[in-house]
């Protein structure tokens, strides 16, 4: 059986998170529009830095800075590739921080379905809604 487009762009984002180069969370980003996959992204290292899975993490406060989040390297490579964001879909394995929401606003996706409610910040729900990004938890059909 055919799975219906949801299932199959967010089973795309989890298989995405499995390249994740930093294991403190897995994370796998996918730009569709129009049914249509635009870019991937997953948590890990700036191109040519070490990851942390080799050398460890690079904790500043509770977060680890070596690691470029999966909505934003799904940006920069839309961007990297001329592809255009506007009015995309995110599907995302975990509900975007507060910069990667500001930076998905910014991209001008339309919508945003996530997998898991990790950290949800009150403060990016309220960002998304007044910027008019439909937000969707992902429930399998």
């Amino acid at each position: 059986m055919r799975p219906p487009w949801d299932d199959y762009f967010m089973k795309i984002a989890d298989d995405v998170a499995l390249r994740s180069t930093c294991d403190r969370a897995s994370v796998g980003a996918v730009l569709v529009k129009e049914k249509h996959i635009v870019s991937t992204g997953y948590n890990g290292s700036p191109a040519g830095l070490e990851h942390c899975d080799d050398v460890g993490h690079l904790m500043v406060e509770g977060h680890c800075v070596r690691t470029v989040h999966a909505e934003v390297n799904a940006i920069i490579q839309a961007a990297v590739f001329g592809l255009a964001t506007r009015d995309a879909v995110c599907y995302v394995t975990h509900f975007p921080c507060l910069n990667c929401t500001k930076m998905l606003i910014n991209a001008r996706i339309s919508k945003l379905i996530y997998k898991n409610s990790y950290r949800i910040d009150p403060i990016a729900l309220e960002f998304l809604k007044t910027a008019g990004v439909e937000v969707i938890v992902y429930s399998p059909e």
